[in-house]
């Protein structure tokens, strides 16, 4: 029956005051440093936010958001759930009081607080959920937890700055921040837009941890917030988020291999300094039989060429560190492969599972059919990911049904050599999470110890003397994804010894920021969507990184040779890449490949390219006028090596239709002390260009003050220079547009 009108008005009104105990609180609550001091009205909103240097208000004003919100997926306190709709439903903070060194908070229509501790330092305004309690003595229902999905225990609308970094969750100007980050990789830290400010709030999730996980506020100057980030992860023993980012090879390239090995080191060592790098990325196939994927959380069958296993690769390190390069690893780490020990002959029990079925029917060993209670829809039809796995085997499917009686149809039971069982009607079993990258691994479940398991291995690994790590896949977990994803990572990077110089990974969340320094890499494109594809992928998120206060990689950058399909990589596309990646203080990486470097006859000026810039890098050479410079995508630049040896930066164009339109021959103009020059290469062999100019009217050079006249050769009104490796015309008598009308009507000859 209804309750009537009276009553729900009596009872909400019981339920508001249980939501306060003691004498009504009518003072506003100061909480402040040195630099800040944040006001929060006794109402449940904050009040102001003022950075006390500037007395800056950093708050939107008008605006009464509440401090704190509980989400229930339902209200399940009786009244409440009779008098409103039975529906996800979030409950404001209505009351804040200050005890001791606590926040107590409490909530509109549920007779429920949180108690939040406070840690006042110099630096930072901490923020630590202890946990909830009940404010009646019967609850009237038998729950003595808090019927908690979600819970806000920090909400500032924070207004709009200059720059919004949205991982860091950072809003700052030239004069200062606001960041609001998390203290453990349990809270859930975010922010949310609003008509020119930003909601920057920090909660929990009870599928992760329902309480005992916090926040800390950082308002200061901009140039000091990475101090004082530094100073939390200090006490809170977070990773070096910021000292990595201080290091002096936080912006090196790396050398990329997957198959360097103790019997082809020396090569490798030689393209790697050839190309200037001080860092070399190591594939865990170069040392671990792999088949793909498939073998992925075995970790410990070793390649032919490591017959002593971990202490050949400890070796390798060694020498590859011996040459002044420092080795990182690339590991999918929240990944097993479909042929490891995981999975066959009996797949493991803490492979994650992405939906739950129960049989409906007892399933014998030659069923092909298998009958169950829920409806499949919505369940995978990808090839290679139909794939459920119930007792000792793994099934595959060709279809299923969606209305009843349910079933999965065409079944091949015991696949990846798998144990066949039979199982009895009630027996439950799931979907197997397979991976959407080539259906050759399977996801973890974040929620077992399987990851610790596989960390441990991969840590074995790592403190070979590996110093830096890839974490790829790491989109590969289970939801909540703003936790799994870096507390995946956590549960690895926490085992590395040393802690990894900086790390990249394929994925990030909020807490990864103090793990994945490097930000990103890209997977590699083709030589002649190059450019653009990086315009529309690093180039664009670079700032955004910047905003972050953080860098990315610009690569992965692949090497093609020469042939019939492609044009093979190129000295402009690298200049390209590497000069926009440094434009912004990031480092680029290459996909080595010693046949493909010993076969492409332009790998010596490519990796000429990569070498200057590294030392540009190393130097610290870019002024900031020419990092803004660089910043324009869409205006290309060369690095040059003068006379004296000394850098030039230099805007330079390509010339378009070269000999008649032939793709073979590569030329850019630019000017320099007032004088035009061409650089010019054929793109894969050694042929001459006969150009309509007279050989006095210009100078051929191997670089900018480095002569080389005697390889021209005069044909009458027409002069022959080389075509092969990069080399540089240089005239004062010929105009810019003469220079490149000769250019194009240039001839290709043997």
């Amino acid at each position: 029956m209804k309750p009537p009108l009276p009553f729900l008005i009596l009872i909400s009104a019981v339920i508001l005051s249980c939501s306060r105990t003691g004498e009504r609180i009518t003072r506003d609550i100061t909480i402040e440093n040195e630099q800040v001091k944040l006001v929060i009205s006794p109402e449940g909103f904050a009040r102001s936010l003022t950075y006390k240097p500037s007395k800056t208000e950093c708050l939107i004003k008008d605006k009464k958001i509440p401090f704190s919100t509980i989400t229930e997926e339902r209200p399940y306190q009786n009244e409440v759930k009779l008098a409103y709709p039975t529906k996800k439903t979030t409950f404001k903070s209505n009351s804040i009081r200050k005890e001791g060194d606590k926040l107590v908070i409490g909530y509109e229509l549920i007779p429920w607080e949180a108690t939040v501790s406070l840690k006042i330092t110099g630096d930072y305004l901490g923020f630590t959920l202890e946990g909830f309690r009940l404010t009646v003595d019967d609850y009237g229902i038998a729950l003595t937890e808090p019927p908690v999905s979600e819970m806000w225990f920090v909400r500032l609308p924070v207004r709009n700055l200059t720059h919004y970094g949205d991982w860091l969750n950072v809003l700052w100007d030239d004069k200062m921040a606001v960041n609001l980050l998390s203290t453990d990789p349990y809270a859930n830290v975010d922010s949310e837009e609003g008509d020119g400010f930003r909601i920057m709030q920090a909660g929990v999730d009870v599928r992760v941890k329902p309480d005992n996980t916090g926040a800390a506020l950082i308002v200061c100057p901009s140039d000091k917030l990475l101090d004082k980030i530094a100073v939390v992860e200090e006490n809170f023993d977070l990773p070096s988020g910021v000292r990595s980012r201080r290091n002096k090879l936080y912006n090196a390239s790396y050398y990329w291999s997957a198959d360097v090995t103790p019997t082809n080191v020396d090569e490798h060592i030689k393209y790697a300094l050839q190309g200037g790098f001080r860092t070399m990325m190591i594939y865990y196939p170069a040392f671990l039989e792999s088949n793909g994927y498939r073998l992925l959380g075995n970790y410990d069958m070793w390649r032919a060429e490591y017959p002593e296993g971990k202490e050949d690769l400890r070796k390798m390190l060694d020498k590859i560190k011996s040459a002044g390069i420092t080795p990182g690893v690339h590991f999918l780490h929240s990944h097993i492969g479909r042929d490891s020990r995981y999975v066959t002959p009996v797949p493991d029990h803490r492979l994650n599972l992405l939906r739950i079925f129960t049989l409906a029917r007892p399933l014998g060993k030659s069923d092909t059919i298998i009958y169950v209670e829920q409806n499949p829809a919505n369940s995978t039809m990808a090839n290679g990911r139909r794939v459920l796995k119930a007792g000792t085997e793994l099934i595959s499917y060709r279809e299923y049904t969606t209305s009843r009686p349910y079933m999965f149809k065409g079944c091949i039971r015991g696949i990846d050599e798998t144990t066949v069982n039979s199982l009895p009607a009630g027996f439950m079993f799931g979907l197997l999470d397979v991976s959407e990258f080539g259906a050759t691994s399977v996801y973890i479940d974040q929620n077992s110890d399987l990851q610790d398991e596989i960390a441990d291995k991969i840590a074995g690994i790592y403190n070979s003397g590996f110093e830096f790590m890839y974490f790829d896949g790491s989109e590969g977990v289970n939801p909540p994804f703003w936790h799994h994803v870096a507390n995946a990572q956590y549960r690895v990077f926490s085992k590395l010894k040393p802690e990894p110089l900086f790390a990249e990974g394929a994925a990030k969340t909020h807490f990864s920021w103090h793990m994945l320094t490097g930000g990103n890499a890209f997977d590699i494109f083709r030589p002649e969507v190059l450019k653009e594809e990086t315009r529309r992928h690093p180039f664009a998120e670079a700032p955004r990184m910047k905003n972050n206060f953080t860098r990315l990689n610009f690569g992965w950058l692949g090497y093609w040779v020469p042939d019939g399909k492609t044009i093979g990589t190129q000295p402009d596309m690298l200049e390209y890449v590497t000069s926009r990646a440094a434009a912004w203080d990031c480092p680029v990486s290459i996909h080595a490949n010693t046949a493909a470097f010993s076969k492409h006859p332009r790998t010596a000026d490519n990796l000429e390219v990569l070498r200057r810039w590294e030392e540009v890098r190393a130097l610290s050479w870019l002024t900031e006028d020419q990092k803004k410079m660089l910043q324009n995508g869409e205006q290309e630049h060369i690095l040059l090596l003068n006379g004296n040896k000394e850098f030039e930066l230099v805007p330079y164009e390509q010339i378009a239709d070269v000999a008649g339109g032939s793709p073979e021959i590569r030329a850019f103009i630019f000017t320099r002390d007032n004088e035009s020059y061409v650089v010019y290469w054929h793109i894969s062999g050694n042929r001459k260009l006969s150009l309509p100019v007279h050989d006095n009217d210009f100078t051929l050079m191997k670089d900018p003050g480095q002569e080389i006249q005697t390889e021209v050769l005069s044909d009458g009104s027409n002069s022959i220079v080389p075509a092969g490796d990069r080399r540089y015309i240089k005239t004062g008598k010929l105009t810019k547009e003469q220079l490149i009308d000769a250019f194009r009507k240039a001839r290709i000859i043997d």
